[in-house]
């Protein structure tokens, strides 16, 4: 590749002091990619908006040098692993200590949160991987098998299965929800340095000292690639968003590879030095290095980058074809690991041992609160942390797409980078004294999302209640005007719940019979969501109720759920999608594409009508929960892993 295409395609970012002592790790918010976490001898986590001189915020508490850092899907959190063996987890929203978690022996090398709940899987030197339940504070397992420190942690998408690379040559593939390993990887010839699944395939690649990167077939259990042509030791790979080909960094370059058959697309020279981590946003990759002291971080311009057509090591490779051929069956798409374990007993000695939550911590005495009350989060940059972390429904740190244009990319030489910022509600205003004006509090905007826990009611305004002028000279109300005006609208709300006392009522007569299908067509009849949301929160709750019939019925009711702008609507209909996707989405697909059948089979084209009426309400979906998974914190992680979930619609 030419010097002026090079220096076009790639070039450094900037270059800053990152700590007093020397920096032993960083890490990228893999979700927005402009979030960075840096960790040093002198025991602190520092945290930085990419492309900004800097520091947001100073997280103290370690008393060992920080080894290992990894940010929370959500970007909401931050981990960081010590020397000591001690993980500490931070709230960066509310600028605190989260919790405090101690078992390991030896210094932390690996660290992974797990993508939907507060779980967080850690590893060492000591050889252990230990699976931590964050809200109760404790060890739930510890995985036992690896000989030498575990480099790496990798969740799957579904968050059932967790891949573990050491320095002892192998990777490790666990099944969480049985405690035992399900398979073994042997084939690299060095240490194992990162692991990565595949966003939609059973793929997972890896990438080793050895200098190679392999790619394992996670159907079958057994390697189907591993290009060649890496000159230094593999330190990071990561898969295209689309999944349509996999990035590799080694010392000083970045290379585009493609599977079955092995190629290699681009290569690009980059001057990162040894590159720590990577992450892609909006066509960009951006990739971070450390030495010393300092941080460097490097932009590659994917839009100058071949990701298809490269060099060919077996069959014809065309340009204009899409980069991988079609799956073979094997190669399915990521849903529920419901599979027969087949290679689990050849694995029975290598299990995890199941701990209670408090058997590893230490008791929840005044040393561990003390460890909590010692470790800050000081905010070294006001303006740079309200932007990004608060408040947390204004900002965006997710990447828009490519049409949108509110997130600049990054250029050189360095340019300030704004995270995007939407219209934000207009903020809860603070009561004032007893003279503010029923105008002032009338004309208050309502927010425009309506959360689960409040702690004041909506449509109520304390000002009512005061006189309606500041100078009005009979400054209290009388009793019977103050209860006038506290039995505003309370005809209204009796009415309304009467009515839904009824409704209810009409509803739990047919349930009573044991039609379900009944009572949740009734429900729906009465044009009133607040119904089919407490139906749905029944039956969410036993998944075996669910039948293709209510699915037709329901999913055109979840579609208004989705867009509610109840809090409480929304959670109840992502659950119930959630659980309508996992069990009949393969049942909707196999009919669909099964051939036509011999004769007259009645029941078979009954089910295949309700499967072609479902997938047609499913396709709308899609485009309601793809617009959505751009939200941050816990609805957005909802709606990337139904997004996640219905990805098989797109194929």
């Amino acid at each position: 590749m030419a010097a002026a295409s090079t220096t076009k395609t790639s070039w450094r970012l900037q270059e800053f002091v990152a700590h007093s002592s020397n920096v032993s790790c960083v890490a990228l918010g893999k979700t927005s990619g402009r979030l960075l976490a840096t960790g040093g001898e002198d025991c602190k986590v520092n945290i930085w908006a990419v492309s900004k001189p800097n520091c947001i915020m100073s997280l103290t508490g370690h008393n060992n040098p920080v080894e290992c850092l990894h940010f929370s899907s959500s970007e909401e959190q931050v981990v960081a692993g010590s020397q000591s063996g001690s993980l500490r987890i931070w709230d960066l929203e509310a600028a605190k200590i989260l919790r405090t978690l101690m078992g390991h022996k030896a210094n932390i090398t690996s660290l992974g949160f797990h993508p939907y709940g507060e779980f967080l899987a850690s590893g060492s030197m000591d050889t252990n991987i230990k699976f931590w339940d964050v809200r109760r504070k404790g060890c739930v397992y510890r995985y036992k098998g690896h000989t030498q420190a575990v480099r790496c942690l990798a969740f799957s998408p579904d968050g059932k299965w967790l891949a573990s690379a050491s320095d002892d040559s192998t990777i490790k593939l666990w099944d969480l929800t049985v405690g035992k390993m399900i398979t073994e990887f042997t084939a690299h010839t060095a240490a194992v340095n990162i692991v990565q699944f595949h966003p939609t395939e059973y793929l997972l690649a890896s990438g080793s000292s050895d200098r190679t990167i392999k790619l394992w077939d996670l159907e079958k259990f057994k390697l189907i690639g591993s290009p060649e042509g890496e000159a230094t030791a593999v330190r990071c790979v990561l898969f295209s968003p689309d999944g349509g080909c996999l990035y590799s960094g080694a010392t000083e370059s970045l290379r585009v590879y493609g599977w079955e058959p092995d190629r290699c697309f681009d290569v690009v020279p980059v001057a990162w030095g040894k590159v720590a981590d990577m992450a892609v946003c909006n066509q960009q990759l951006i990739g971070v290095s450390c030495q010393q002291t300092n941080v460097s971080s490097y932009v590659v311009d994917l839009t100058r980058v071949k990701k298809t057509g490269g060099s060919e090591i077996q069959g014809v490779i065309r340009d204009d074809q899409p980069l991988t051929e079609p799956s073979p069956k094997g190669s399915m798409l990521w849903r529920n690991y419901e599979r027969p374990m087949t290679t689990c007993s050849k694995y029975s000695n290598v299990k995890a041992h199941r701990r209670s939550p408090e058997g590893e911590r230490r008791s929840p005495s005044s040393e561990d609160e003390k460890d909590e009350r010692e470790s800050t989060a000081e905010i070294r940059n006001a303006e740079d942390y309200k932007e990004i972390f608060q408040p947390k429904n204004a900002i965006s740190r997710t990447p828009p797409k490519m049409c949108e244009a509110r997130v600049p990319k990054l250029h050189a030489p360095v340019s300030a980078v704004r995270p995007a910022v939407s219209n934000p509600p207009a903020p809860p205003a603070t009561q004032r004294p007893a003279q503010a004006s029923v105008a002032t509090a009338k004309a208050k905007s309502q927010p425009t999302v309506i959360l689960a826990t409040r702690n004041e009611p909506i449509g109520l305004n304390v000002a009512d209640f005061l006189p309606s002028a500041p100078n009005n000279r009979s400054s209290a109300l009388g009793d019977e005007e103050a209860l006038s005006q506290i039995k505003k609208g309370h005809d209204t709300m009796c009415v309304m719940l009467s009515s839904r006392h009824k409704n209810l009522e009409t509803v739990r007569a047919g349930w009573g019979s044991g039609d379900v299908k009944n009572s949740l067509d009734t429900a729906v009849s009465m044009n009133d969501l607040s119904i089919v949301v407490d139906i749905l929160n029944i039956v969410n709750l036993k998944p075996s109720l669910w039948k293709l019939d209510l699915c037709t019925s329901i999913l055109p009711q979840i579609e208004e759920l989705l867009q509610s702008k109840y809090e409480s609507y929304v959670q109840t209909g992502c659950t119930s999608l959630k659980l309508i996707l996992k069990r009949f989405l393969p049942l909707i697909s196999d009919t669909l594409t099964a051939p036509p059948s011999v004769g007259v089979d009645i029941t078979r084209e009954e089910r295949h009508q309700k499967c072609k009426t479902c997938y047609k309400q499913l396709k709308n979906l899609s485009n309601v929960v793809k617009n959505k998974a751009d939200q941050v914190g816990r609805h957005g992680s909802a709606f990337k892993e139904l997004q996640l979930l219905m990805a098989p619609l797109d194929y």
